[in-house]
């Protein structure tokens, strides 16, 4: 699987008519598919510098904007996904969020894992697309929620320059794939923005096993950095919605 993304990478680099790209065709099939179905928030559409995408925003209870959160869903679905993303996207507006749930960079259904780190360069537009709408509408608050490689994602865009953002709560993060832009354990000591590293006792291999080596190199950053792990909790979450949103609104309770 390296090997298939290093070969896929070097062809990105090495041929300048050769453009790695989001699937922009899956992420209007997405949109459609969400939109027509949508039953809490409404569709947005923000642009990232190469392409409009969607987002989904969600007002809170009280109608204000001071704190707003950022979800973002994991490998090459859509930011209404029924597990973790929608409990998240809509649970937290009754604690106060305003949220906007974003479409991340996605690859065709047959695409490796590996394979997404040759689009990695579009998560900071998405990002920071989304900070730019919540800002321009008022929100002074602002964190950043991500499941499975939304997680990754996110690591890389805060260990780079960013614009700023209040936290981190990752979902489900793995160690990610040495040596590239999926590399979480090298970003962790570069990420100073408070975070909360998620994840359950039933989670997959990849983020069990590395669940030591994340606590060890987001220690190297010194910064607010806490661990937990939700019981019973598979990766997805299924049927623990409540203790997710519990989690969560645990740790941004206490800094917000």
């Amino acid at each position: 699987m390296r090997t298939r993304y290093l070969m896929l990478l070097g062809a990105c680099l090495a041929m300048a008519s050769l453009v790695c790209a989001s699937d922009l065709e899956k992420e209007r099939r997405w949109a459609d598919q969400v939109v027509e179905s949508l039953l809490d928030g409404e569709a947005v559409s923000l642009n990232d510098g190469r392409a409009d995408f969607l987002a989904i925003e969600t007002e809170n209870a009280g109608g204000d904007l001071n704190k707003a959160a950022i979800v973002m869903h994991g490998t090459g679905v859509h930011p209404d996904w029924p597990t973790v993303v929608l409990p998240l996207r809509v649970g937290l507006t009754e604690s106060g969020w305003h949220t906007l749930s974003i479409q991340m960079p996605v690859l065709a259904n047959e695409a490796e894992h590996a394979e997404y780190a040759a689009i990695y360069d579009w998560v900071p537009g998405r990002v920071e697309a989304a900070i730019r709408y919540l800002r321009t509408k008022g929100a002074e608050k602002i964190v950043l929620i991500a499941h499975s490689q939304g997680s990754t994602m996110t690591a890389y865009y805060l260990s780079q320059p960013h614009d700023a953002v209040e936290g981190l709560v990752a979902i489900g993060m793995s160690g990610g794939i040495s040596g590239g832009p999926m590399d979480t354990l090298a970003q962790l000591p570069r990420i100073k923005t408070p975070l909360l590293d998620l994840y359950g006792s039933e989670d997959l291999p990849e983020v069990m096993d590395s669940a030591g080596d994340r606590a060890t190199a987001a220690g190297r950053a010194a910064g607010d950095y806490s661990q937990q792990q939700v019981a019973g909790a598979d990766h997805f979450f299924d049927g623990e919605e409540t203790e997710l949103l519990e989690a969560v609104n645990g740790w941004l309770d206490q800094r917000y």
